[in-house]
């Protein structure tokens, strides 16, 4: 695979204007940021450029506009809060109020680089898009990762290449159809796979158990059939936290009753999955044990929060959701690498490339 360029590659950026493609896509309420997390993670690099002399604008998307402005998605809260923390550097609006962002259109690139002399990718967390800020530039700017998309690379590839081991995946969240070509992908690569969430009614059903209300993927039944007889190492909840049919909380074994639903992993799952990560040494984690918002169902994903904070194993967690659980539970800081994408991080395990990647190797100074 040939050399994706880094900052260095860029030579002498004195004086240059350089389009920095981050991903500012932060959580707001009301018009308030409510966790500026994905404004400092791109500060380095944008630090980098300016000490050198470079005038850095910053394009990003927010929300899900559909190709239309939409006051509720405006940049400017991000803009206010980015000067705070680097003066003198520019926010383009919206980048997803135009069609041609998602559309990858040609003149809509080509309004984007108008007057810029060199372009960096920084965000990760949309790098699985072939948008048109993140495939479009390198076409014919002198182009680079940031700081931030370099150590996403590093670390998730090293992953996928080289891991440390026994390697363990956990993988939470409500449907295996959202994870299963990574689920085919890692267990080429895993020691062992550890299943939690929603999704482990579907591997129940596989085997037959009953699952009482539970959510449940009936379509993905053959492929969970087919992992469990792939000889590979899964290891599935031995109990299950959620309510009976009459709504009360319970705790049930691996076979639910009528009308039962299950919300989380139970306490010997949680203790069993923890002995896991306790003996790893590498452990990557994408997706709860459960529905964590409501602290009856908190307990599970919790505890493999604190798994992931106290073991000597080296510990990536996937963005999203998982990485939402373990700020809630204050161990953001105990872990080894939280991803920045969700989505991007489980497909660049998957694939091993990331269409931003692929563009950035073609860039005229990729060598």
């Amino acid at each position: 695979m040939s050399h994706i360029p880094v900052l260095d590659d860029l030579g002498d950026v004195r004086g240059k204007r350089v389009l920095v493609r981050t991903d500012f896509n932060v959580p707001m309420d009301n018009g308030e940021i409510t966790d500026d997390f994905r404004i400092r993670a791109a500060l380095p690099t944008i630090n980098w450029l300016t000490e050198r002399g470079a005038s850095v604008v910053c394009a990003s998307h927010l929300g899900r506009p559909k190709g239309h402005p939409e006051p509720k998605y405006s940049m400017a809260p991000v803009r206010e809060r980015l000067a705070e923390l680097a003066p003198g550097v520019d926010l383009m609006e919206n980048l997803r109020f135009h069609p041609g962002e998602e559309g990858n259109d040609p003149g809509f690139v080509a309004n984007l680089i108008d007057g810029v002399d060199m372009y960096v990718n920084d965000a990760f967390g949309a790098a699985h898009r072939a948008h048109a800020s993140i495939v479009g530039p390198p076409r014919t700017l002198p182009s680079a990762m940031g700081l931030l998309l370099q150590k996403e690379v590093e670390v998730l590839l090293g992953l996928r290449n080289n891991p440390k081991r026994p390697f363990v995946a956990v993988l939470g969240g409500a449907k295996i159809s959202d994870k299963l070509g990574v689920v085919e992908a890692l267990l080429n690569t895993v020691d062992s796979l550890v299943i939690g969430g929603a999704m482990c009614f579907t591997f129940f059903a596989a085997q037959g158990k009953p699952i009482g209300d539970s959510l449940w993927e009936p379509e993905q039944l053959e492929t969970c059939k087919r992992l469990l007889a792939s000889g590979k190492t899964i290891h599935l909840p031995e109990d299950i936290t959620g309510v009976d049919a009459q709504g009360a909380y319970a705790t049930f074994g691996t076979r639910l009753p009528d009308g039962a639903k299950g919300f989380d992993i139970g306490p010997g799952s949680a203790a069993a999955f923890t002995d896991i990560i306790m003996d790893a040494r590498t452990v990557f984690w994408n997706g709860p044990m459960g529905m964590f918002e409501d602290d009856r169902f908190a307990a599970g994903t919790r505890t493999v929060a604190q798994a992931m904070a106290d073991t000597k194993a080296f510990t990536v967690v996937g963005g999203g959701d998982s990485a939402a659980a373990l700020a809630q539970f204050g161990f953001d800081d105990e872990v080894d690498h939280v991803s920045t994408g969700g989505g991007a991080s489980l497909e660049l395990l998957e694939l091993g490339d990331l269409p931003g990647l692929e563009a950035l190797r073609g860039a005229p100074n990729a060598v």
